[in-house]
């Protein structure tokens, strides 16, 4: 009895060394691109932590360079104005012609640090906070005087004057719309909603918040309007030719601004004082009790700009000041935007 042949074993060959060869191959350019990526990674972070510590610093430098100009400001607000002859109010007159309104600079404060720096007065812009009486803002009642010139104003730059309503309702505290205006069910259908602020304004900006105002109209209005205590008055010396006309109705007699300028330029004092501007109203008693209330030749208020170069880094900071009686400069307001 023969017996079958047993089947035969396969016979197991070892790997082809090219083959092994291919694979390690692979591996070592995945170990390369993974230790690129770290390490690309670690740059990158590494970079953009000593970038974010080189802005904190310069940010930093910038801010202390802008107090500083704050400091120089108060200094030569009170150099200026403590020596100047005392207005009826017993306060120095604050003119256009004076040292302060001259801007400063560039000037190198450090080396690779420069500093520009313009003082204005606010109290030269229409205050948008005199348009509700400060004396009872409760009751809601507008001022007709600050009403009608703010809404010459809003004519004079090209813009509707129903706004003039609309910020009415947006500072009173009551609830009832004025004949244009607008209370909270129509800030109540923006997306997102909100309500009226129903208080003074602190920022002229809050006007952009008034349904369909825009920035065009913003931006026609915004070198006329301020946002101070409503007990400001307006400083005739340094005020835009645009806003005094505002509340002459019969008159555009200042809207000439290079003539404003060049009389202003060409005398010491004042121009134009109360007496002067009064000259233009046909309406002398209207005249005489808007100048009890809004009319004098002094100033508290004014903004200083300052711009910072660090480098190729520019920093811009807006500074409110408050100058007292004893003529001590106090910040009370900083901004990294001029409104």
């Amino acid at each position: 009895m023969s017996v079958p042949p047993l089947p035969r074993r396969r016979r197991d060959f070892p790997r082809s060394p090219v083959r092994q060869r291919g694979i390690a191959l692979l591996v070592a350019i995945l170990l390369v691109a993974l230790g690129t990526i770290i390490a690309a990674d670690i740059a990158y972070r590494s970079a953009m932590s000593a970038r974010r510590a080189t802005a904190t610093l310069s940010f930093d430098e910038a801010l202390l360079v802008s107090e500083g100009a704050e400091a120089l400001s108060a200094y030569g607000l009170k150099a200026v104005l403590s020596g100047s002859k005392a207005g009826t109010t017993g306060v120095a007159d604050v003119t256009a012609q004076q040292p302060w309104a001259q801007p400063v600079g560039p000037i190198e404060v450090v080396p690779g640090v420069t500093l520009e720096a313009q003082l204005e007065d606010m109290q030269g812009r229409f205050n948008l906070n005199w348009l509700v009486g400060y004396q009872d803002p409760i009751a809601g009642k507008p001022d007709p005087t600050a009403l009608t010139a703010f809404r010459k104003l809003l004519e004079l730059s090209q813009v509707d004057p129903k706004w003039a309503d609309m910020v009415v309702d947006w500072i009173d505290k009551d609830n009832q719309p004025q004949t244009q205006g607008a209370e909270d069910s129509a800030y109540m259908g923006q997306n997102p909603p909100y309500l009226a602020a129903n208080q003074y304004i602190t920022s002229t900006t809050e006007l952009l918040a008034l349904p369909g105002f825009g920035r065009d109209n913003y931006q026609k209005l915004a070198p006329f309007i301020a946002a101070l205590p409503p007990s400001s008055t307006l400083n005739v010396c340094t005020a835009k030719g645009r806003v005094l006309d505002a509340f002459n109705a019969g008159s555009n007699e200042w809207e000439d601004v290079a003539t404003l300028e060049k009389n202003r330029a060409g005398t010491p004092n004042c121009f134009p004082d109360v007496a002067t501007y009064g000259k233009t109203f046909s309406d002398q008693a209207a005249f005489n009790n808007m100048s009890t209330r809004y009319f004098k030749t002094t100033s508290a208020f004014f903004r200083l700009s300052s711009l910072v170069t660090i480098g190729s880094a520019e920093f811009n900071l807006y500074s409110l000041l408050y100058l007292d009686n004893q003529y001590f400069v106090h910040p009370i307001q900083r901004s990294f935007s001029p409104d």
